[in-house]
């Protein structure tokens, strides 16, 4: 797990004033529509590293620069998770890997599944009448569908790709997933191509809703395959899969261009904003030695480690409405989800870990961070706090002793965590082990949404407030076929955080309804949706 520095481990200067305020010069207040288009791009095991604005000098990614040139270029973001299933369940649902329900990858053993409990940020904006995708990895079991943690279940209206973990090492698959259909491919088509496709055909369809498009690609992940061969590296002297590595990383930026063309050409771009991201540092699997490109940069360690390179990724936020500035405020993964909310204007849930930096987009203060945490069951843990971070490794992990080992790391003054601080500071080191403890226990979410319980010959439909501010002037409703709408009686006054009210309505035979809930929050008017099915009566 401990890996010898990078090359540029020892060159931290231009990074070690990282929680400095930015030396470029504020933005002007970005002039985004109340309910902007949304593109999430996720890419499976991408170093903070591995794109030129970061430094990468051997491999080439010249449209993710210009998007960093352009847009809003984080210098210490962070992933939930060190590798992937925990890292993509904490971006989706706002919680750490100390709280989210998958803390782990499967590891030869079944993965951990989300659960009706899990409200992403695909759903939240569903509820908003936001128009959703999810294309590529989705990273969670099992595969079949109409199960709780199928993508088309947790908020997303489209689905194409990967259900499963492993499956999305294959990319020429034998066969992938639209919606609750496997379609077979019989490993004839490169995944990739696939992907890229469907999501500008997403991008393009006419619609007078606002969309989101989370689009996970399994790019750069092992194992190092392109269509074609290496490209533009097929005559360096490197091995094969890092030859291969290189050009999937090309690939992937060449990807990122055309969906933002794509956005140009569906006259959309000025109404949508892009976050690039990676789920966890560079990997080193199949052949591929990351040390070549230096993919961590200044970051000690890669994929799985919870050291700096394990876990800090690139992150650039691009629209024509930003003003392009380097952002160094701490942000994670996690806060990706109160994001989407805060911009959608949609009341943000309460008692998750993440923070909403929609003020930091336009170069403005927002809120911090009191600490940062990061949890792998059984084998190690990490919390930075301000410019300190302590990591505490299980006993027998990573050469501890049988007690285990705890270290201490000043960032602002090394970067690449080069020198231990623990026996030197002991009772910072406990304070920060303390307040570790107390931040990894169970969900601490409230339930949050519209439920609708359908059977025989009545539709139910119940709001849940699982926000921190209460909801007034609630009004429930249902929509049958044919126009027909049918309106509770009486409206709620108030539903304050974590209350619910309830409507029963009578539906005849209707067997498909659309479950409604208007309400004020905030000074503003909401309006939740949700489809569902009615069972028949049981004869």
């Amino acid at each position: 797990m401990i890996d010898a520095p990078s090359r540029r481990a020892l060159l931290t200067g231009a990074l070690a004033g990282m929680t400095l305020p930015s030396a470029a010069a504020p933005a002007q207040a970005a002039a985004f529509p109340t309910r902007p288009n949304f593109v999430i791009i996720l890419a499976d095991d991408l170093g903070w590293g591995e794109i030129g604005s970061q430094g990468q000098r051997m491999i080439a990614t010249p449209n993710l620069d210009e998007l960093a040139a352009e847009g809003v270029r984080f210098e210490a973001a962070y992933s939930g998770a060190p590798l992937c299933a925990p890292s993509r369940c904490s971006m989706l649902t706002g919680l750490h890997a100390g709280h989210a329900t998958v803390r782990e990858n499967p590891e030869g053993k079944t993965q951990r599944s989300l659960t009706e409990a899990d409200l992403t940020f695909g759903e939240l904006l569903q509820l908003a009448g936001y128009r959703t995708a999810c294309i590529g990895k989705w990273g969670f079991g099992p595969e079949k569908a109409g199960q709780p943690s199928h993508p088309n279940e947790r908020g997303f209206d489209d689905f194409f790709g990967y259900i499963g973990h492993r499956h999305a090492h294959q990319y020429f698959p034998e066969y992938l997933w639209h919606n609750s259909t496997r379609v077979p491919l019989a490993r004839e088509a490169y995944a990739p191509d696939l992907f890229l496709e469907r999501a500008i055909d997403f991008i393009k369809q006419p619609s007078d809703r606002p969309f989101l498009l989370y689009y996970a690609s399994n790019l750069p992940h092992a194992p190092s395959v392109v269509p074609g061969g290496a490209g533009r590296y097929a005559r360096e002297p490197w091995t094969r899969a890092n030859r291969g590595h290189a050009a999937q990383v090309t690939r992937l930026d060449t990807d990122v261009a055309k969906i933002v063309r794509a956005l140009r050409e569906a006259d959309v771009v000025q109404d949508t904003l892009v976050l690039f991201t990676s789920d966890n540092g560079p990997h080193r699997e199949k052949g591929v030695t990351p040390w070549l490109f230096d993919s961590n940069g200044p970051l000690r360690a890669d994929k799985r480690d919870l050291y700096e390179g394990g876990i800090r990724v690139p992150l650039i936020a691009w629209s024509p409405k930003l003003r392009s500035r380097v952002e160094s405020q701490p942000v994670a993964l996690y806060d990706i989800l109160p994001t989407l909310a805060d911009l959608a204007e949609i009341p943000v849930p309460d008692r998750i870990d993440g923070l909403s930096f929609r003020r930091l987009l336009n170069g403005r203060s927002a809120p911090r961070h009191d600490h940062l945490v990061w949890n792998r069951p059984r084998k190690a843990q990490a919390i930075r706090r301000g410019r300190w971070k302590a990591i505490r490794f299980a006993p027998g992990i990573a050469g501890a002793g049988p007690e285990g080992r705890i270290e201490l790391y000043d960032l602002a003054t090394d970067l690449g965590e080069q020198r231990d601080l623990a026996r030197r500071r002991p009772e910072l080191a406990t304070r920060l082990m303390t307040l570790l403890d107390r931040s990894i226990g169970p969900d601490p979410r409230r339930p949050y949404g519209l439920k609708v319980l359908g059977a025989a010959d009545q539709v139910t439909v119940t709001l849940v407030n699982g926000s921190a501010v209460p909801w007034r002037r609630v009004r429930l409703g249902l929509d049958l076929a044919q126009g027909r709408r049918l309106t509770a009686p009486d409206a709620v006054a108030t539903l304050l955080p974590g209350e619910e009210c309830s409507a029963v309505f009578p539906v005849g035979g209707v067997r498909r309804v659309t479950a409604s809930a208007a309400f004020r929050a905030d000074g503003r008017r909401h309006t939740f949706r949700r489809r569902a099915k009615v069972e028949p009566a049981l004869r």
